[in-house]
């Protein structure tokens, strides 16, 4: 590091050739992983660069406008250090176990170390064909891979632990789903691929040895403090369950519904991972169900905590035999483990609405404030996003002063009850206004990646080529609870047209 005119420490920017690799995933035994080589679109081509993620692992976004990026980021050329490979993993799919899962269209190109001295993994989505690939043909489409790119970092805007893109690459190739798309590619970073479904590969495969192989690398790589922990392996289950109520938590707070929480897409980090049919409440909906082709709504928005509950327990079946050499003993610490999930996740939701609410005082009626809130939002069909960042400007006792949000609801009877209780319970704690409101503001955004926002940049990347939008709105998420004047029509209520958008597996 070097320090800058004001005295601030600048991290060093690299060059493609001077990033620095290491490749920890590749020096595990053979049955981790396949080497594989990417396949390079045809004629690739520059979309959209992310200088924020390319800050993460400290490459210069000065690299990003020479001519051979596109070659290197697309699998035509490979840079020092480049060691490829397909993950191999397992997994419950819409809760039915599949054996053999695997990166089928995903490659790790290496770890980075960041200027920090973090690892992340590169990530080559949709470089074609793998071990791993089953009947798909190992491509992305424009559409899935400019949703993900775009709500990675609407989920790090919004504090939620998360994958980032560091750019998109495009093609003219032609790629078919429910219909012929023209195919692209996302550089995707993570701390880890590692999954739930990593482990339970192992495990019912009965390599035993390989699981404490795996358990082992996940804990020197990513939780050294638990290596001398009586029982690490224990250590690792009880932090993955906190992590995970924690992400849940963050979820339902500011209304996302990831869509496919298959294990093999729960990261071992409690991190966002794999982002597909993937949506933000509008009118609030408990029962929200994002996913086209979700038909029995096992993976509704209501239905992510329970969801995440089972994952862990597939999990906890996986790792039993990490516990203890006694098999009810081993049972017994996973089911201890497992019963800390959903009080953990109680009160980190809690404490998110209360942010939300601009509550400081912990009070029993929090609770019941909370829920009689969400029911009449259901009822009224009324914008989540919309309605708590209008909350900050709530003035009591005057309800002509709260029309804007009386006008919200089509009952303002059950409103302004609501409002009398909510006056009442902030007057409890001596709730200064001005403070309240720039509390909520911080907490409540104002932009999020709404579909028919991501559809707009789709469309005019599609059939104009025009990818401005896609750099707008990448900007705009960054920073979701900030007012950014002349961006007002991004935080509007959703058009008529973008209530038949349809997303499914292969969005």
């Amino acid at each position: 590091m070097h320090p800058d005119p004001a005295g601030l420490m600048i991290e060093p920017m690299h060059t493609l050739e001077e990033l620095q690799f290491q490749n920890t995933y590749r020096r595990l035994p053979d049955a981790f992983y396949t080497p594989v080589v990417p396949t390079p679109l045809a004629n690739p081509y520059l979309i959209s660069v992310n200088p924020d993620a390319a800050a993460l692992i400290g490459l210069d976004p000065k690299q990003m406008q020479r001519r051979d990026f596109v070659d290197y980021f697309s699998g035509k050329r490979a840079l020092p250090g480049y060691e490829p490979l397909a993950m191999c993993y397992s997994g419950h799919q819409f809760g039915h176990y599949v054996p053999r899962l695997g990166d089928g269209r995903a490659i790790l190109l290496g770890e980075v170390r960041g200027a920090r001295t973090d690892k992340w993994d590169l990530h080559l989505k949709g470089a074609g064909l793998t071990p791993y690939s089953r009947q798909g043909d190992g491509r992305a489409v424009l559409r899935s891979t400019i949703r993900e790119y775009l709500c990675g970092e609407a989920m790090h805007g919004l504090g939620i632990p998360t994958s980032r893109g560091l750019c998109i690459i495009g093609s003219d190739e032609e790629v078919h789903r429910e219909k012929i798309e023209t195919g692209a590619m996302l550089v995707r970073l993570a701390p880890s691929h590692v999954r739930f479904g990593t482990f339970e590969y192992f495990y019912y495969t009965n390599q035993f040895d390989h699981l404490r192989t795996l358990a082992e690398y996940v804990i020197n790589q990513h939780y050294p403090w638990l290596v001398d922990a009586p029982k690490p392996a224990l250590a690792l289950f009880n932090e993955v369950v906190a992590r995970t109520a924690r992400l849940i938590a963050q979820w339902q707070v500011v209304g996302f519904a990831h869509g496919v929480m298959n294990t093999d897409n729960m990261s071992i980090l409690g991190i966002t991972l794999d982002y597909g049919p993937f949506g933000f409440l509008e009118h609030y909906e408990p029962g929200f169900i994002c996913n086209h082709s979700d038909h029995q709504g096992r993976y509704a928005f209501d239905r992510q905590p329970d969801i995440g509950l089972f994952n862990l327990s597939c999990l906890a079946q996986a790792m039993l035999p990490l516990l203890s050499d006694v098999p009810e003993e081993a049972v017994d610490q996973a089911k201890a483990a497992l019963a800390l999930y959903q009080p953990a996740l109680v009160e980190h939701y809690a404490q998110g609405m209360r942010a939300k609410l601009g509550l400081q005082q912990t009070m029993d009626e929090d609770q019941k404030l909370v829920a009689d809130l969400l029911e009449i939002l259901a009822i009224n069909q009324v914008d989540y996003t919309r309605f708590f960042r209008a909350l900050a400007g709530f003035a009591h006792p005057s309800i002509d002063g709260n029309a804007p949000l009386r006008d919200m609801f089509r009952d303002r009877t059950a409103y302004d009850a609501w409002a009398d209780r909510y006056a009442r319970r902030l007057d409890m704690e001596h709730s200064d206004t001005a403070d309240r409101r720039q509390r909520m503001n911080h907490s409540n955004p104002k932009y999020i990646l709404r579909n028919y926002l991501a559809e707009a940049a789709i469309r005019r990347a599609q059939e104009e080529r025009d990818y401005s939008e896609i750099t707008q709105l990448r900007e705009l998420l960054s920073k979701p609870c900030e007012e950014q004047p002349g961006k007002e029509r991004y935080a509007a209520e959703p058009p008529d047209w973008a209530r038949h958008i349809e997303v499914s597996c292969s969005s």
